[in-house]
């Protein structure tokens, strides 16, 4: 964020410029919001600009994407949650068409239509974006580089999230290489400075390599960056169904429409259900209902009564006491009061030292929503509910909460937006679709395979995917058929990949060991005074450095050819068979 309000001159620089080319437009959404519209439409049209004033059906098609209704159109935007206001302000910001968009957290308060609506939209942008999420589906979906700020350096690299940590880790891996190999070097420097400084023959030969050692510096060791990991401690249940629910239903006035109704499903003890919808369609009044919060007009939930349930739910912060240190409300959730324990919740949530002695007085909403967090991992639970925990973390946490849950030793039930984690977590789905609420028995793959969303994420209810094999299942003849045409593809493009790795890496090596029997051979020749033998071992030393480099420069290159062509072949093989794994 302090980047974007760098290039809009929001934030003046330290040093250094910004330059823009002449009549180059920026349009930026910023977390702050700025409505001056007397309707949704007027304060839409705003963004029009030019000679595109009068389109308003532009600024309709943005809106509906963006789920406005027809009828929302005509309300003042004072009307609307501070969500449908973010997303007023992006589809202004869109209707722009700015030569360069500048997107702050644009998913932020977006339901799966809308994203997937956006995305869509953003694929098709033809001017510059940058966008900064911690939504690693979405992002990936739309970019073609990213930016990255890793230990206080600012890169840029070409490919998905996935290739800029897979790259930032290569090269860690390979400095690593280079210090231990360039203090072992060093330490062989020395050892011939000190044992020939005191004799005068050698005296000019061992101050020039003290000199060399000078310039080279010396390469330090990476200091640990504190990654987020956790896990929730459960309470394990021996029982298959923890919770029943038949045939519930649920008005929030009691001669209104039903936000739910005649529903019914059952939570067992492994289950990973993810609850998905429209805003503002009763995912979150479901997940009270299962929590205990809200009781049903019609039908009946069951609950064991073993089940311990933990629920985190954002605008539950005000039951947070404003008095308390972060520390202290998360250790009173604590069964035992473990200090410890407590601390190590806090820092995975971001509080680490003194920021866990903060007044929870003090904290925005976002760190409120972190303390929830906190006090659910040192709980002992069978069955987790979750609303939107993600909302508030960063890419790496959203990875780490996402791998806690998917390993917790009990239920779980999720409301989420985030197309990454519906994937990689969902067996069960509860899907909010126009007026109906449906159980779908399997993971979110094979929902997107077998029904889909219908328009693409515009519409308000799901239906037959498009495309091939729209309506009807890949039968098992046609399915073994693609298997193994993937298979042999896969095989004819990877096997020569991961050859050409081990040849570089066994090169590298045998590099490795020719340059240590060098080093052995000119400490050797110095001893002997030998002059020619000190000048072709040195240049030979020299030689092998520059082919060692050359080496790992083709390593990297042919690694993050390989991970591309794993990653295309791994998002070809979701969409063939869903999670179904193909056999090497």
């Amino acid at each position: 964020t302090t980047l974007f309000r760098l290039l809009t001159g929001e934030e003046p620089v330290d040093g250094g410029t910004v330059v823009f080319p002449r009549n180059y437009s920026v349009g930026y959404l910023s977390q702050h919001l700025d409505l001056q519209g007397r309707t949704v439409l007027e304060e839409a049209c705003r963004g029009l600009k030019g000679d595109r004033e009068d389109d308003v059906w532009r600024a309709k098609k943005v809106l509906a994407g963006l789920g406005f209704s027809k009828e929302d159109l005509g309300r003042s935007p004072l009307e609307f949650s501070g969500g449908y206001q973010g997303r007023l302000s992006l589809a202004k910001v869109l209707l722009e068409e700015p030569d360069l968009l500048l997107l702050d957290e644009p998913t932020n308060f977006l339901d799966i239509l809308s994203i997937r609506w956006l995305e869509g939209f953003l694929a098709a942008w033809k001017g510059e974006l940058i966008v900064i999420s911690h939504d690693r589906h979405f992002m990936d979906s739309i970019v073609t580089h990213i930016i990255g700020i890793h230990r206080s350096k600012v890169r840029k690299i070409k490919g998905t999230t996935g290739k800029y940590y897979a790259r930032i880790e290569e090269e860690e891996v390979l400095y690593e290489k280079r210090r231990l190999n360039e203090a072992k070097r060093r330490r062989q420097a020395e050892q011939f400075i000190r044992r020939f400084r005191a004799k005068a023959r050698q005296a000019s030969l061992a101050q020039s390599r003290m000199k060399t050692l000078e310039k080279q510096g010396r390469l330090e060791k990476l200091e640990e960056i504190k990654r987020p990991h956790f896990s929730f401690k459960s309470d394990p249940l021996p029982v298959k169904v923890i919770i029943r629910a038949d045939n519930i239903s649920f008005s929030y006035d009691a001669g209104g429409p039903r936000l739910i109704d005649a529903l019914s499903f059952s939570i067992e003890s492994r289950d990973r259900i993810c609850i998905i919808g429209r805003n503002g369609s009763g995912k979150t009044t479901l997940l009270r209902l299962i929590a205990g919060d809200l009781e049903p007009l019609d039908g009946c939930m069951t609950v064991h009564p073993k089940a311990q349930r933990g629920y985190f739910e954002q605008i539950n912060t005000v039951s947070l006491g404003d008095s308390m240190t972060v520390e202290e409300e998360v250790m009173a959730s604590h069964p035992s009061g473990d200090r410890k324990e407590s601390r190590d919740a806090c820092g995975a949530m971001m509080f680490s030292g003194d920021d866990a002695a903060k007044r929870i007085g003090v904290l925005s909403g976002g760190e409120k929503c972190r303390v929830l967090l906190a006090k659910l991992l040192v709980t002992p639970l069978n069955l987790l509910l979750l609303d939107e925990p993600t909302y508030h973390l960063d890419m790496e946490s959203c990875g780490a909460l996402a791998e806690a849950a998917a390993s917790f030793d009990g239920a779980v039930v999720m409301v989420t937006h985030d197309e990454g984690i519906l994937s990689r977590l969902a067996t069960k789905l509860i899907v909010f679709s126009g007026e109906d609420v449906s159980v779908f028995p399997g993971t979110y793959d094979e929902f997107l395979q077998q029904v889909g969303w219908g328009d693409g994420g515009h519409g308000s209810s799901v239906s037959v995917m498009r495309g091939e094999g729209a309506g009807k299942r890949i039968g098992r003849k046609e399915l073994k058929k693609r298997r193994a045409d993937l298979i042999a593809r896969r095989s004819k493009v990877l096997t020569p990949l991961r050859k050409e790795v081990d040849r570089i890496e066994g090169e590298i090596e045998g590099l490795e060991d020719e340059l240590s029997n060098e080093n052995e051979l000119l400490v050797k020749a110095s001893e002997e005074q030998e002059v020619e033998a000190i000048v072709r071992h040195s240049l030979s030393l020299k030689r092998l450095q520059d082919e060692i480099a050359a080496r790992y420069d083709a390593l990297e290159e042919v690694l993050a050819c390989l991970e591309g062509e794993q990653k295309a072949f791994a998002e070809e093989e979701r969409m063939l068979f869903g999670r179904e794994k193909v056999d090497e």
